[in-house]
């Protein structure tokens, strides 16, 4: 997007980092460059204080709920390839905690089963407790 005017931030740049202004994880020297930007811009300022008004939105609504640090810290990764200009897996973060989590529950339940097999109610013990009173019976 561009708005036509000449400026020393070109839009698209202004709209491609928008979230990290918004965030406050731009160094201080952009920042100033940034306000710049939307105080000549009506179409950027405009764009901002709709993705800031949606943040705000999203914070009041959902900013109770807990983040698993897991995907936090897949979320970050990820950030940090796209900043470094690696290439991103196709599989989305949310998709990959899913499988990941699915995963983690197979496993207890394998886990579970294994000493639910082993313990006095299993089919070997049963079987060998019907064996031992067939042996006794005859």
């Amino acid at each position: 997007m561009s708005c036509g005017e000449p400026h020393e931030k070109d839009c698209s740049e202004v709209l491609d980092h928008l979230y990290e202004y918004l965030d406050r994880e731009m160094p201080a020297g952009e920042c100033a460059e940034f306000q710049v930007h939307l105080e000549e811009c009506s179409p950027c300022l405009e764009k901002y204080g709709l993705e800031q008004a949606v943040k705000k939105l999203v914070k009041r609504c959902c900013g109770h709920d807990d983040v698993p640090s897991d995907l936090r810290s897949k979320v970050m990764g990820r950030i940090d390839l796209i900043r470094a200009g690696e290439e991103v897996p196709e599989v989305s973060v949310l998709e990959q905690a899913r499988h990941e989590q699915a995963q983690r529950q197979q496993a207890a339940k394998a886990a579970g089963a294994e000493s639910e097999d082993t313990g006095p109610c299993s089919p070997e013990a049963g079987s060998a407790d019907a064996r031992s009173e067939s042996t006794r019976a005859e």
